[in-house]
């Protein structure tokens, strides 16, 4: 997301609400700026699993033992040779390992093409990636949003965003991920950026 992106994103969703505009204001410009992974989408994919159901400090710690396991690049012939057990020992749920291995493997296979995907449409990208085991919508979402910087991802069942609509909207209960769908439409085209937004509302 380049600035004139987000400048134009900004822009266009103050106009959507009054409480939107009100984020933005509190909130200044979004910034995803550290969260794109360096060494692509394989490494970047394997993040978001570590990072599944996790809470951040606890994630990280294993994301970051997990990063410890490679001499050199992560890809995913190198995390093929690493066996199961290793990933197990790095903190990694045998769950967690395995989507890590049927990933390596799906994009070794040209399943997932790693390569390619950045000039995929979002759905095809969500559609080839929840073919590997244990990576659901919500994690192609992130990896749309945080790596790949597109502008109109909307992650109704991410529940930061649904706590944020529920407090910048001063609701008393969390929206149902229908609900948040059809409030979301208002965003367009630049639904990441307002869940940017709702994640911060969250926050307090």
């Amino acid at each position: 997301m380049g600035r004139t992106s987000v400048r134009s994103a900004c822009e266009a969703l103050r106009g959507a609400d009054r409480t939107m505009a009100r984020l933005i204001d509190r909130h200044g410009p979004p910034r995803f700026g550290a969260s794109r992974h360096a060494g692509g989408a394989f490494p970047a994919l394997a993040r978001a699993i570590c990072h599944q159901q996790l809470a951040g400090a606890a994630a990280a710690a294993i994301h970051g033992r997990f990063e410890a396991l490679f001499d050199g690049p992560i890809t995913p012939a190198a995390a093929l040779a690493l066996p199961e057990s290793v990933l197990r020992a790095a903190g990694l749920s045998a769950s967690k390992a395995g989507s890590i291995r049927d990933l390596a493997a799906k994009a070794v296979d040209g399943t997932v093409p790693l390569d390619a995907l950045a000039r995929l449409p979002d759905e095809e990208i969500v559609r080839r990636l929840v073919r590997v085991r244990g990576v659901g919508p919500w994690t192609a979402e992130m990896f749309l949003i945080f790596q790949l910087r597109r502008l109109d991802v909307w992650p109704v069942l991410d529940y930061g965003v649904r706590k944020g609509f529920a407090r910048a909207y001063r609701r008393r209960a969390l929206p149902t991920t229908s609900e948040l769908a059809r409030r979301g439409e208002r965003y367009r085209p630049f639904r990441s950026v307002a869940a940017w937004y709702l994640w911060r509302e969250a926050d307090g």
